[in-house]
């Protein structure tokens, strides 16, 4: 595979929402997460199943305040990416970003890529899907084992399941990612 460019990497950004446990609701007491089905017409693995994200632009800083007195970086940059996107995707607000882990993979059209993939509380707001996505739903992560999902994604969301209950991330095998 030929690499366009081994010095420039496209960075995508990721969230595995979670809803807590409903009280007062029979069934199971564990934490949901939001899941979208993939339009057939995207050209990285239609139909499959995944969580909101997507690339960053140099929109979503250029034009924004640049705190603190400095003139030559933006802050917060890749969690205002991740909010919009959210927004964009499926119409909700969500509360503060904690890094998970990240991917690097070349694209099949050569370009390098960086998926920064975060976890964080559902705020506000009803699912409302954009042309992206074509389905939706709030899973448990046992549920979730029944959905075909890109590659590594279910593994993501049991890490932050074991975190959610007070497991060890660590012990999801790679394997599984």
């Amino acid at each position: 595979m030929e690499i366009k460019n081994r010095e420039l990497h496209r960075v995508a950004v990721s969230a595995i929402i979670i809803k807590p446990p409903e009280e007062g609701v029979e069934g199971p007491e564990d934490f949901r997460y939001l899941i979208c089905r993939r339009s057939e017409k995207k050209k990285a693995f239609p139909g499959l199943w995944t969580v909101p994200g997507g690339g960053m632009e140099v929109d979503d800083y250029i034009d924004t305040p640049r705190p603190y007195g400095n003139s030559d970086c933006w802050y917060f940059a890749v969690t205002e990416t991740l909010k919009r996107e959210v927004r964009e995707e499926v119409n909700i607000e969500i509360g503060r970003l904690v890094y998970l882990l990240d991917i690097t993979f070349i694209r099949p059209d050569g370009i390098p890529a960086i998926i920064l993939s975060f976890y964080c509380n559902y705020l506000s707001g009803e699912v409302r899907l954009n042309e992206e996505n074509t389905d939706y739903k709030w899973a448990t992560f046992e549920e979730a084992k029944q959905y075909k999902f890109c590659p590594g994604l279910l593994g993501e969301i049991e890490m932050v399941d074991k975190i959610m209950k007070g497991e060890d991330p660590a012990k999801v095998e790679y394997r599984n990612i």
